[in-house]
């Protein structure tokens, strides 16, 4: 399958709501464009979790074009379609990798939210690309976070760096950075806790590994993804604000797509982060990651 058959695959659940939910305003074939069609496609939008602003946004520019005149259901899809993709609109935002030492990639993300098969499916990535991965496994509070990834890499036929249940994960963080030195990696990725006791430890600690891989190689971490679950829709963006803070997050990873209506989350994750989309999960293989591309996303969106 192409990108585009991927992705449409992966929105089959919101492209359904939207059609369905859009294709309902129109009793007859075109409908008036009055406050009471307004109203009711603003709560469509919302539906798809896309954020009041968007769906104001879409709901204004469709009212300020054709209020008072008759609007075609194939017509409001084509609107709506292109005011979305000018607010995903983003550069275009692969990895920055290295020019001359192993690229490092932090990936965080609460407990949950999908980092560890996000982190297995990148690994998966970059070696079908021919690079050699390092992982290293500095969620020490989780033993099961450290087991799945082992097993991850050992699928894939990828090193990983782990410590003992309780070590220091900075540590860890450390000793993968070395490693990927030492062979010649191209790619170390290093995962890290999603829930300490408290907030502030957990804020503290991930600054730590920021700051060791740092002093370990150059310019480290060159990426910083925020692991965020699409089906938990707008609740995580409190959450994930905090990590953007303490750990300069560079961009994000909208996992678990493919288990949600509300695949519009992405245009309210846009807009309150102000960090570009990079991938987007959208199944459990190791080959569901791709990356994001704002108008094939919402044609998908859309699709039949």
């Amino acid at each position: 399958m192409g990108l585009l058959d991927r992705i449409k695959q992966g929105l089959k659940k919101t492209a359904q709501l939207l059609r369905t939910d859009v294709r309902d305003l129109f009793k007859t074939q075109g409908r008036l464009v009055d406050q009471a069609f307004l109203d009711e496609l603003f709560e469509i939008l919302i539906r798809t979790d896309m954020g009041v602003q968007a769906a104001q946004q879409i709901v204004d520019q469709i009212g300020d074009k054709y209020r008072n005149r008759v609007i075609e259901w194939n017509q409001a899809i084509e609107e709506i379609k292109t005011i979305l993709k000018q607010l995903l609109k983003q550069p275009e935002s692969p990895i920055k990798f290295a020019e001359n030492s192993p690229t490092v990639i932090m990936v965080c993300g609460v407990n949950g939210c999908g980092k560890t098969t996000t982190i297995a499916k990148l690994a998966n990535m970059f070696r079908s690309e021919g690079k050699q991965v390092i992982l290293g496994a500095a969620d020490t509070f989780r033993a099961a976070a450290v087991e799945q990834l082992s097993i991850w890499a050992q699928r894939l036929g990828v090193e990983i760096v782990t410590g003992v249940q309780g070590s220091d994960p900075a540590a860890v963080a450390h000793r993968a950075a070395t490693r990927a030195l030492e062979t010649g990696a191209d790619i170390c990725i290093v995962d890290t806790a999603g829930r300490l006791q408290t907030h502030q430890n957990l804020m503290r600690e991930l600054s730590k590994i920021h700051r060791v891989l740092g002093k370990q190689i150059p310019s480290a971490p060159h990426e910083v993804l925020l692991v965020l679950d699409a089906t938990t829709g707008q609740n995580g963006i409190s959450q994930a604000k905090h990590f953007r803070d303490a750990v300069n997050c560079t961009g994000l990873v909208l996992a678990k797509l493919d288990g949600t209506a509300k695949g519009g989350v992405v245009v309210a994750i846009r807009q309150q982060m102000g960090l570009p989309v990079k991938f987007v999960g959208v199944g459990e293989k190791a080959e569901d990651l791709l990356p994001f591309d704002a108008d094939t996303f919402v044609e998908a969106m859309f699709a039949d």
